[in-house]
């Protein structure tokens, strides 16, 4: 994905920031962390690399409002999907699609993989009440409040949430060296799923 320069020009505070948002998070989707720079994103937006430290002082404060605008983001994504579960009555592998789709979108797993190489994972904390949430929306589904259920229905949605991650780093290399399509990682995850849900059945 290139990035176009554009010609300075006058900008609020508030313009300005979004605007090295949404630059710095094209510049990490394209080329990685390594790529955004206070110099690279103020020469993509033509302004000045002393302007940018006004509004984000460095160029780790640059990257922790980047981190903290994406994760807003997925929290958004991951919200909306527990939204269509509550009143979706589909399969498995609509539950499956919709939280990938929350986590592929805008970059969520090279996201993830960032956050936990910076090692400061309190910018995690504003997906966890999505997370929890999609644990009690499935919980209501199978009609069963009981502690054992949350509990096996957590290890459902880590099974979920991990292998969304994992599809959006590496699924597609992986996917080509085994001559699988697009959609094999989720209908994988998806035919797994019923287990988790074969358990709690049981277990009343």
């Amino acid at each position: 994905m290139s990035i176009e320069r554009v010609r300075r020009r006058r900008r609020t505070p508030d313009e300005a920031r979004l605007e090295a948002l949404v630059c710095a998070r094209a510049r990490l989707l394209s080329g990685g962390p390594d790529s955004v720079t206070l110099k690279a994103v103020a020469d993509d937006l033509g302004m000045t690399h002393a302007n940018l430290i006004h509004h984000f002082g460095s160029a780790e404060g640059l990257q922790s409002a980047l981190m903290g605008s994406m994760v807003a983001d997925l929290s958004r994504d991951l919200e909306a999907a527990i939204a269509r579960l509550r009143t979706d009555e589909g399969a498995p592998l609509e539950l499956v699609t919709a939280v990938f789709d929350a986590f592929a979108e805008g970059g969520a797993g090279k996201l993830a993989a960032w956050i936990v190489l910076k090692g400061d994972l309190s910018h995690l904390e504003p997906v966890r009440d999505a997370v929890n949430g999609l644990v009690h929306v499935i919980q209501e589904k199978l009609g069963d409040p009981s502690d054992a259920s949350r509990d096996r229905l957590s290890s459902a949605v880590l099974f979920i949430a991990l292998s969304a991650f994992g599809e959006a780093l590496i699924g597609t290399p992986l996917r080509n060296m085994l001559d699988q399509d697009e959609d094999a990682s989720r209908r994988v995850v998806a035919g797994l799923l019923p287990y988790f849900v074969a358990r709690s059945e049981r277990a009343n």
